[in-house]
């Protein structure tokens, strides 16, 4: 799909410089820019390919002035960074778009409902009583279980499994792999060793505009709900157990797992491999570095590290300690040496 250079700034509120009566039908890195993609130039340590780049068309800050000449059309506006990611917005939606029908073999059960303007790929599933809203697109082999209720506008790509009574809101995005609704470890210990299941009769919900990384799980209520809130966004492999609460817009990246019953505020950022033990509360305004471990609850507006996690001033001079131990532990070897030997002098000239 061919994107013309006009219609790129008029979107973008851009001004063009250069040829005005080119295409472009792709995105590249500056650095590798080909013939027909759009690249752009945000940070200014890669400002040397824009020199040498084949790519079209180039999206640069309005504050740009170039050192030397320039084959590229430039589009300047007023953040070339977030003028991209539009306009990567708008490319996906292209895309998207050309997907529409219902694609067989696949199942809808006669008491669902399924609104206007729909994609289902082949081998989906809708279960009883299941509603989807407008203009989603379903990929191939997604299994909606019964009584889920899916918003307007969703993205659902291939493999996905939500389980019954699931509620997702419009505008989610939903990647290969997650599983939402799925049981909580719930297991009652038992005299002889064994193990009893503990029924999880609860839900999973996710606001609006919530988007889930690829074969990330979030497990329901054991009784009640777990609840993403809008705007959340959680990347690839992450665990969210029973009855945890993701406050808005939250972000979390991958490999992160939170434990039963956590709730997370409002505005957090966890890095990668970040964990949380279970009925822990976390405020808004937390960060938390990656390979962190949090075993307590956390007030909101704090920058935590560390395993356990702690304020990242003292977590950094942890770190610079822990990193010296070495030369410190030969030191101290040395001086123990050398009181040592002191302690045989004196003892010798004592006797």
């Amino acid at each position: 799909m061919d994107f013309k250079v006009t219609e790129i700034a008029k979107f973008l509120n851009g001004e063009i410089v250069g040829n005005e009566n080119i295409s472009v039908s792709n995105v590249s890195k500056i650095e590798e820019g080909k013939p027909g993609t759009l690249a752009f130039l945000a940070n200014m340590k890669y400002e040397n390919f824009i020199y040498t780049t084949s790519a079209s068309v180039v999206l640069v800050n309005k504050n740009f002035v170039p050192k030397e000449k320039i084959n590229a059309t430039l589009i300047k506006v007023d953040d070339a960074y977030q003028a991209f990611a539009s306009l990567l917005d708008l490319y996906t939606q292209a895309m998207a778009a050309v997907k529409t029908g219902i694609e067989q073999p696949s199942f809808i059960d006669e008491s669902a409902t399924v609104g206007q303007n729909i994609y289902l790929g082949a081998f989906a599933y809708i279960g009883k009583n299941a509603k989807v809203g407008n203009n989603c697109k379903i990929y191939p082999q997604v299994y909606i279980g019964d009584n889920v209720t899916i918003g307007n506008d969703c993205i659902i790509y291939a493999g996905v499994k939500i389980y019954s009574d699931s509620l997702i809101g419009n505008r989610c995005i939903l990647h290969s792999g997650v599983v939402i609704g799925s049981d909580g470890f719930g297991f009652a210990p038992l005299e002889d060793g064994t193990y009893k299941k503990i029924a999880q009769i609860g839900n999973a919900i996710l606001e609006d505009n919530v988007e889930i990384g690829a074969n990330t799980t979030i497990d329901c209520g054991t009784m009640g709900s777990t609840i993403i809130r809008k705007g959340a966004k959680i990347d690839n492999l992450v665990q969210i157990a029973h009855n945890c609460e993701i406050g808005e817009s939250t972000v979390m990246a991958a490999q992160t797992g939170l434990a039963g019953t956590s709730k997370v505020g409002k505005n957090c950022k966890f890095g990668g491999q970040v964990g949380l033990a279970g009925h822990l509360t976390i405020g808004d305004n937390v960060f938390i570095g990656a390979q962190s471990g949090v075993a307590k609850s956390v007030d909101s507006n704090q920058v935590l590290l560390g395993s356990p996690a702690i304020d990242i001033k003292d977590a950094i001079r942890a770190i610079t300690v822990y990193k010296n131990l070495p030369k410190l532990r030969n030191e101290v070897n040395q001086i123990q040496k050398e009181i040592k030997n002191i302690k045989a002098q004196i003892d010798s000239a004592v006797n």
